[in-house]
């Protein structure tokens, strides 16, 4: 004890001592650290040069977006130019107003279209979820009743074998034994086949609704020769206007500016009514359904398509199409109306 109490000055230190890092291993982690912020701050630079360059676009085109407005403000206020101006936006106008009736008309029936499919297709596939459904539970009512006829057997057979118990039934006891074995492996196997066929009909009843494909193929040509109809009709329509407008608004559709192409102001003032006049033909819902529908019935037997998924024929196909109402332009040839922006694909 007193010498324990004489080793009581001793203290052991079970902490590790620290020791100094190296100066190389503080040199290496300076020269990747040093790295790790060059690498940094070349990538903030290089976001920061591609902010400039959008900056730089962006003020370029606000400046030109001014420069439109400036003319467009000096055009309006002058007397020699201001008509000719109004008349020149009008006609735009024109153009996009045929361009939202057809995008308008290709939407609906889309939707229409749509709808009906959808309801087809789910009904078809719960005929076929029906018939399936229908199959796999016969085959769990018929796995089952061999199951419960399997396991009568055996219970006959044991209960037979029970009363054989004097020493003259031993050959008959082998002979039972041996038919007990053989009905319990038919009674195993019927009752595996029952849980197979009661797995299929689980997994059959939790299999989801497929996913609609989307609008057939057939679908989409009726619907892009629909809208072809519609818009020979709105062309149609035009041609009891004297000045040719829809020349006249593809052009205008097709500048970016104003243009003095319009004549006097006078003459000016007849073109924006012939234009009021335009847009309230185009408008007009009267026959319209019966001049689409014929027009349909014109295209339908002389349209060609380039391949089999197409679904835009081709615009030489059109020109073979007989037409008994006047002079219509090949619509997609022309591309009128921006048709082919309008057309399902």
């Amino acid at each position: 004890m007193n010498a324990l109490r004489q080793l009581g000055f001793l203290k052991l230190n079970l902490r590790p001592e620290r020791r100094e890092a190296d100066p190389e291993h503080r040199v290496i982690e300076l020269f990747r650290n040093r790295a790790e912020l060059k690498k940094a701050y070349g990538g903030l630079q290089e976001e920061g040069y591609r902010l400039k360059d959008l900056l730089k676009q962006q003020e370029a085109a606000t400046a030109r977006v001014q420069d439109l407005l400036n003319e467009l403000e000096a055009r309006l206020g002058s007397n020699e130019t201001a008509y000719s101006t109004v008349a020149f936006y009008q006609l735009r106008r024109l153009w996009q107003n045929g361009r939202e009736l057809l995008a308008q008309f290709v939407g609906d029936l889309s939707k229409q279209q749509d709808e009906r499919e959808r309801k087809l297709h789910l009904a078809l596939h719960n005929r076929q979820q029906f018939t399936r459904r229908q199959a796999a539970e016969a085959q769990v009512a018929s796995t089952q009743a061999l199951s419960e006829e399997t396991g009568a057997l055996v219970a006959q057979l044991e209960s037979e074998l029970g009363k054989l118990t004097r020493f003259w039934h031993y050959f008959k006891r082998r002979a039972l034994e041996k038919r007990i074995h053989e009905a319990q492996a038919a009674a195993a196997a019927a009752r595996g086949s029952v849980v197979v066929a009661q797995a299929e009909l689980d997994a059959l009843n939790a299999e989801a609704l497929p996913e609609f494909p989307g609008l057939s193929l057939e679908a989409r040509r009726a619907i892009n020769l629909a809208a072809i109809a519609y818009a020979e009709v709105l062309c149609r329509r035009l041609e009891v206007i004297q000045q040719p407008l829809l020349q006249m608004a593809r052009e205008a559709t097709a500048r970016r500016a104003a243009a003095d192409d319009y004549g006097s102001p006078k003459e000016c003032v007849m073109l924006m009514a012939q234009i009021s006049r335009a847009q309230r033909l185009l408008a007009s819902r009267e026959a319209l359904t019966e001049e689409i529908r014929l027009g349909t019935e014109r295209l339908k037997p002389v349209v060609n398509y380039r391949g089999a998924a197409d679904t835009c024929p081709t615009s030489d196909s059109l020109g073979a199409a007989p037409n008994d109402s006047g002079h219509v332009p090949n619509v997609l040839a022309e591309d009128c109306w921006d048709l082919f922006r309008v057309l399902l694909r």
